[in-house]
């Protein structure tokens, strides 16, 4: 079935959940008015529907190659590509002094959202040019800033991040590349990272990689790294691409998805670069561009999760089993758990896009936090629903869903990645349960004041529904209090459970807000029930195993593991 945007769904968390009205109500983003974004989501739907859900398939089929050290990529691609170029779909977020649209990151990642959805693959060159952008306009030096982010911001040139090594994964601070001063204010980089995404293409005139290396004599672990920008081609006088710099691509990863994205090993022999920001101040640099990259993967779990929900729908009302499968409770059970978390996952991240914005434009300390304390959630819990639900949408479709013709197997093996690059889930969870509680619980017990006073105020209508989430609120209230006043092993044996129960209630929240604004009755209301009857009850049992504590976890010995 040919996918649709959801722009009804999205509009709607954002006119009565998670609302857009706030930011449009900052001198910063004054124009992003409800008009504003009602053309700019239902043009790039058009982007979304026409020219990139049509490549989803080939890009799967016929996947990216290497062809004498030149990446070619799948069929259609270097036209869709051109479509979202060429309707300024790369600019969205970035500065107007640079030529982009200055937009507010809620409406930049609800387009991501629709992006990811319709070819995931091809979304994921965008989002890394955006994050290289940023993290240029924050760090890079005036001249660095005037010769690469206009084409960057036009999509003339794309952008990567390059901080993988074969010993060097989550442990970045192991990394082994090297930058040597050449004496002229340029370096020469010398190395190789692995898992580098689109790190090459036939279609744009340029390929900026944002390179993690070490200068000589620089300490060892995170804080000796510095960055450095390492182009494909040395712009020339006039700026633009010249001779062909020392990187190349030396081989493409063989993955289980996302087969149109090329994954390039890359080797750097003596590369020319210019460094960006500080000396051995390389991570901070990076963070920049990592933290809004990490929402960026949330919104891509959810958007197929959200094209996994519309195929699973489609094919239980056409396939007939004693009369269509959707009439049986069993089937309308997964579908309903799958669109009910889609719909979570989708408002948590919107909600960490919308306190981005906020903190943006009032420079307010609290929505900045905020901001910090819901990334992790979101990344986490967006990819994990992703995953699940792409996985459920194959289950509706029973054997067809094994049979790669039908394409749904697509879903699980494009997106199963997105809970492991940008930081693995687990990771994520470490983050929140340690650098995210740092600050004694205050970000999270706001959000939890914030989740009962919504709670308090639909209880005239919704008693049922508004008791079940107070009492969760509270609940989880007493288990943040249990993990702050725990360190190290404590926190970290429970850190995925805490999340996962974090975004359960937290779902639960906008799922109460949505039964509110349409009254208490219809279609939303009726979603928002099945969730907090049926998936928000997890959160108790994530919160047991959150406070249980590491020791039945560190007496898991490696012979305990192997018995």
């Amino acid at each position: 079935m040919p996918y649709r945007s959801p722009v009804t769904d999205i509009r709607f968390i954002l006119d009565h959940v998670v609302l857009l009205a706030p930011i449009a109500a900052t001198d910063r983003f004054g124009e992003s008015t409800g008009d504003l974004a009602e053309a700019i989501l239902t043009e790039a739907a058009k982007l979304c529907d026409t020219a990139l859900a049509p490549v989803q398939r080939a890009g799967d089929l016929t996947p990216a190659r290497l062809e004498n050290g030149v990446v070619r990529t799948s069929p259609g691609y270097a036209e869709a590509y051109a479509a979202i170029r060429d309707g300024g779909w790369v600019s969205v977020s970035a500065p107007a002094e640079h030529g982009g649209m200055d937009l507010p990151q809620t409406l930049n990642m609800a387009i991501h959202d629709m992006m990811s959805g319709a070819c995931l693959s091809l979304q994921l060159l965008p989002l890394m040019t955006q994050g290289q952008i940023e993290a240029l306009d924050h760090h890079a030096s005036d001249a660095l800033k005037a010769l690469y982010l206009p084409k960057l911001v036009s999509g003339e040139w794309a952008g990567t991040m390059n901080l993988t090594e074969a010993q060097a994964g989550s442990d970045v601070g192991a990394l082994r590349t090297r930058a040597e001063p050449n004496g002229d204010g340029t370096y020469a980089i010398t190395g190789q990272k692995i898992f580098i995404s689109w790190g090459d293409n036939d279609f744009t005139g340029n390929v900026c990689h944002l390179v993690l290396a070490r200068l000589p004599g620089a300490v060892a672990g995170t804080k000796g790294i510095s960055l450095f920008l390492v182009p494909k081609f040395l712009p020339d006088a006039d700026g633009q691409p010249g001779a062909a710099n020392a990187v190349k691509v030396v081989s493409l990863e063989h993955k289980m998805g996302l087969h149109g994205s090329p994954t390039c090993v890359m080797a750097y022999e003596g590369a020319t670069g210019w460094l960006v920001g500080q000396e051995h101040r390389g991570m901070a640099a990076m963070f920049t561009m990592m933290n809004n990259a990490r929402l960026g993967v949330a919104m891509q779990g959810i958007g197929v999760a959200e094209a996994a929900c519309q195929a699973a729908t489609e094919y239980a009302a056409e396939r007939q089993q004693f009369g269509p499968i959707i009439g049986h409770a069993d089937v309308r059970r997964m579908l309903g758990e799958m669109r009910a978390d889609t719909f979570a996952a989708r408002s948590i991240a919107l909600a960490c896009a919308q306190a981005i914005d906020m903190g943006t434009a009032t420079g307010e300390a609290d929505w900045a936090a905020r901001a910090a304390f819901l990334t992790p959630i979101a990344k986490a819990f967006g990819t994990a629903t992703g995953i699940r639900v792409a996985e459920t949408a194959m289950q509706v479709h029973g054997g067809m869903g094994f049979i790669e013709e039908t394409g749904v197997a697509q879903f699980y093996r494009d997106v199963r990645v997105t809970a492991i690059y940008e930081g693995t889930n687990g990771i994520q969870a470490m983050d929140l349960v340690g650098r995210k509680l740092a600050d004694g619980g205050e970000a999270a017990f706001r959000l939890l004041e914030e989740i009962e006073a919504g709670a308090e105020a639909a209880r005239g209508d919704q008693p049922d529904l508004a008791g079940a989430v107070w009492a969760a609120a509270e609940t989880l209230r007493e288990a943040t209090e249990w993990m702050v006043g725990r360190e190290g092993a404590d926190r970290n044996a429970g850190a995925t459970a805490y999340l996962e129960a974090f975004a359960r209630v937290l779902g639960a929240h906008y799922h109460l807000k949505a039964a509110m604004a349409e009254g208490g009755t219809g279609p939303r209301a009726a979603l928002a029930r099945f969730y907090i009857g049926r998936r928000l009850p997890l959160y108790a049992a994530h919160l047991a195993a959150a406070r249980d504590g590491a020791e039945a976890v560190l007496a898991l010995t490696p012979e305990a593991l192997s018995s």
